[in-house]
């Protein structure tokens, strides 16, 4: 099995792009999506229902993990849980904090390694679990700044005979991440910190401003 990650801006093209894996033949087993959700829009535009108790503990409404990096692993070990479908996969959102990136919206497998990583003590959290299942580190360095101001990422493991496939899929819709490298390098950022403080609700609105414009 192999690792395949994409970026994407906005978190319907996300979904969009988890849906036409799913319709591939890719289990959602073996597909997460990562969010950012410092702009409240799962609070806000997202059913309570969906969330369930266990995977809002540990996040504050200041967006804080209010019960420290082992209950984030706890909750990041529950939200991986999902059922079949991509239906399944989105009723397993919950939410969690991750240092650099505030907090997130997440489900399916790679959170669990994720919310590990923080509890663990591993290097920037996210980059630990990312490279961790073979992301290249300049990459994984690009797709959690990417969370961080404000974009989603989808994270598919499939069998070598398939990565060809299903980057296909993905790259229709996903931000080719050497070019967002070079314009993130271009305002002086060179690597994602997690001890940076998280991109605010306008911050992100601006950024993906920004972007649409470029696009």
């Amino acid at each position: 099995m192999i690792t395949i990650s994409r970026l994407f801006d906005d978190y319907d093209t996300a979904v969009r792009a988890v849906g036409d894996l799913e319709r591939a033949g890719i289990s959602n087993s073996d597909i997460s999506i990562l969010a950012n959700n410092s702009d409240g829009w799962y609070e806000s535009d997202r059913p309570s229902a969906v969330t369930r108790p266990a995977m809002t503990r540990g996040i504050g409404r200041d967006h804080r993990d209010v019960d420290g990096p082992r209950e984030g692993a706890d909750t990041g070990a529950v939200i991986g849980g999902t059922v079949g479908g991509v239906a399944g996969l989105l009723a397993g959102l919950g939410m969690l904090a991750i240092p650099g990136l505030g907090p997130v919206v997440a489900a399916g497998w790679l959170v669990s390694t994720a919310a590990l990583a923080v509890g663990g003590g591993a290097v920037g959290g996210i980059i630990g679990a990312l490279t961790q299942v073979g992301v290249s580190e300049d990459d994984a360095h690009v797709y959690a700044e990417g969370v961080r101001r404000g974009g989603t990422l989808v994270t598919a493991r499939v069998p070598e005979a398939d990565a060809a496939r299903v980057e296909a899929i993905l790259d229709r819709s996903a931000v080719d991440v050497r070019e967002r490298a070079v314009l993130y390098e271009r305002s002086g950022w060179r690597r994602f910190d997690p001890n940076a403080s998280p991109y605010t609700a306008d911050e992100i609105r601006r950024e993906r401003e920004n972007f649409r414009t470029r696009d």
